[in-house]
């Protein structure tokens, strides 16, 4: 007969691994940490194609397909399908598009993707609800065999004539599904109660026993070479999976002979102990990886961070700090997860700063496109008024005019290049043609002042050579010379400041170094004249003194006018200068001649006095 005491020990010891409060959390942080690891090894897609691909294949099979996988497909697809719209958003604004207009077009291939996981989630609704009426059949089944074996174990005689229906219900247990989670226990409990009292009331014989402990010690001895085998095993997580698969067999095969009871159980679990540390080290590596995971991840929000705060003078500083942030978004993407705890703080952090570079970087070139519009119609504005001047033959105003656009066109600030090259091509255009037509019609002007230039530095020529000449009619050829230059009409543009300069240096120095000593001569050929006067009488000497009296006076008065006219003069402009100094130039002349005038009249009151003299001796 079967020891119905070493049975209840066998089952204790096995309900002892699996189902105390401490080994059910560690399997519940276990296959958690499973589920995460799942996560990270399922297949990474690259297109959103790839991702519809899979779902069409998940809703034509049959396979059972899991809620890990489902959740990552449609992050991979929301995960490339914003990427790209953000590609698309920030190309149209790269291009000069407006933020505010900016209009997210429809996506095919979004639609397609709903529509499949519609069908997917159908499904799954269904199947979930399939299982559940399923689990719900596998308790009453379960229940009904409890109260099956529960009716069995009431003597030991109705006990050992049901024993080939116990065992035929033992396999029958072992074949039903799960159960809803909630009475997973409860009904364990239960069935293990009946079980051990059916054992303590069954009498059967010793072959029988043995037999029975046979059949357990080659399933259990089975049960220990997988778990070994488990130990070789590259895939960690696998076999931590298989392992579960394992313990759950093992705790439902009956008990084997008392005296290898303890020894088939210490194999069973040295496998078990090597499989989970192996499981746990694994997971330690993951936490490890993770730690450094969040320190990469926390340095490249602080790259991001400080490129945020630093300062963006124009579009070039965007363009690079926009070059070096997508840069850290690609190293981003390389590091794996940080810890759960941080992962989607971390994230957050690295978000919030580069939106909030992209969200200024966009505000940005929002008012740089507002400037660029406003300057290209600023521009075009230019580009009317300089077409309207095209066909005027006012050469002198409509010159003025149109330089006058051409600085106005310096003024105006940038414009995007393709636009901007267009209207300087018309802006240059319309100048050319009428700057065409300009230097046309007055190419005979042209050469009428060159030839004008060659005679004013001819007569400058002979003015140097004239300070050289000791002839009496110095002064008068100096003034026909002057007379002359006077005459000669305009000079090119450009030469002209350059000859009126070199025409004056002459002049100035001519008449610093000559006048005096004409006006010099010319008084005393005055003097010595004086005795003619003398000799026609005294009459004579005074008409000529009365007519120089005359001329003294119209002279100062010429000199008061030319210098209250000075007075009224603008200095500040380069024709006003030259004005001012022609007529200082004509004052110190008149006033040269007043004083030759005073000493002449001088010299006749002497020659007066004189006679008198000789007439009283």
């Amino acid at each position: 007969m079967m020891d119905s005491q070493e049975n209840t020990q066998e089952l204790g010891k096995i309900e002892e691994v699996q189902q105390t409060p401490e080994v059910a959390a560690e399997v519940s942080n276990d296959e958690a940490k499973t589920v995460k690891a799942e996560k990270e090894t399922l297949t990474t897609y690259k297109t959103k194609k790839e991702v519809i691909d899979r779902l069409k294949d998940i809703v034509s099979g049959d396979e059972a397909i899991s809620k890990e996988e489902i959740d990552h497909l449609k992050t991979s697809f929301y995960k490339i399908h914003i990427a790209e719209r953000d590609a698309q958003q920030k190309a149209y604004l790269e291009e000069g598009g407006d933020p505010e207009k900016y209009q997210v077009t429809p996506d095919e291939e979004e639609e397609i993707f709903k529509a499949e996981m519609g069908v997917i989630k159908e499904r799954r609704a269904k199947l979930f609800e399939e299982q559940e009426k399923q689990r719900q059949d596998n308790l009453e089944k379960k229940c009904e065999i409890i109260e099956k074996i529960k009716n069995m174990a009431t003597s030991p005689d109705e006990a050992n004539k049901s024993y080939n229906d116990f065992k035929e219900l033992q396999q029958q247990w072992k074949e039903i599904g799960s159960v809803p989670p909630e009475k997973s226990n409860e009904v364990w409990r239960n069935y293990q109660l009946y079980v051990e009292q059916f054992y303590d009331l069954l009498n059967l014989n010793r072959e029988a026993r043995e037999y029975d402990f046979k059949k357990n010690l080659e399933a259990k001895t089975k049960l220990c070479e997988m778990a070994e085998a488990l130990t070789e095993s590259t895939d960690v997580i696998s076999a931590f999976h298989q392992l579960q698969k394992l313990h759950q067999e093992y705790r439902e095969i009956g008990p084997v002979a008392k005296d290898l009871r303890e020894q088939v159980w210490t194999r069973f679990k040295a496998a078990s102990t090597i499989i989970n540390k192996r499981h746990q080290e694994h997971f330690e590596k993951l936490r490890a990886q993770e730690e450094d995971n969040l320190v990469k991840k926390t340095a490249l929000c602080e790259k991001v961070e400080a490129i945020g705060k630093e300062e963006n003078k124009g579009a070039g500083d965007w363009e690079k700090h926009t070059k070096e942030i997508i840069e850290i978004q690609a190293e981003w993407k390389k590091i794996g997860f940080a810890p759960q705890k941080m992962n989607v703080k971390i994230f957050e952090r690295f978000r919030a700063a580069c939106d909030d570079f992209f969200g200024r970087k966009a505000e940005f070139f929002k008012e740089l496109k507002n400037r660029f519009n406003e300057n290209v119609e600023k521009k075009k504005v230019l580009v009317e008024k300089a077409k309207a001047l095209t066909d005027s033959t006012e050469w002198k105003s409509t010159s003025d005019k149109l330089i006058a656009l051409q600085k106005e066109w310096k003024k105006i600030g940038i414009v995007p290049k393709k636009i901007g090259d267009e209207l300087w091509k018309e802006f240059q255009d319309a100048c050319n043609h009428f700057f065409d037509a300009r230097n046309a019609a007055n190419a005979g002007t042209r050469n009428e002042e060159h030839t004008n230039l060659a005679k004013k530095k001819d007569i400058i020529a002979q003015m140097k050579a004239l300070a050289e000449e000791k002839a009496d009619d110095l002064q008068a050829k100096l003034q026909q010379l002057v007379d002359d230059y006077s005459k000669i009409g305009h000079v090119p543009f450009k030469e002209k400041d350059k000859i009126y300069k070199e025409y004056h240096d002459v002049l100035d120095k001519l008449y610093s170094e000559l006048h005096i000593s004409i006006a010099r001569k010319r008084l005393d050929n005055f003097k010595n004249s004086l005795k003619n006067f003398a000799k026609r009488g005294e009459d004579a000497l005074d008409n000529e003194r009365g007519r120089l009296m005359r001329r003294y006076e119209q002279l100062k008065s010429d000199i008061t006018t030319y210098e209250n006219n000075l007075g009224f003069l603008n200095a500040s402009s380069k024709k006003g200068n030259t004005l001012i100094d022609e007529m200082n130039h004509k004052i110190q002349k008149l006033k040269d001649e007043a004083q030759l005038v005073r000493e002449k009249i001088k010299a006749i009151d002497s020659q007066n006095q004189e006679n008198e003299d000789t007439e009283e001796e």
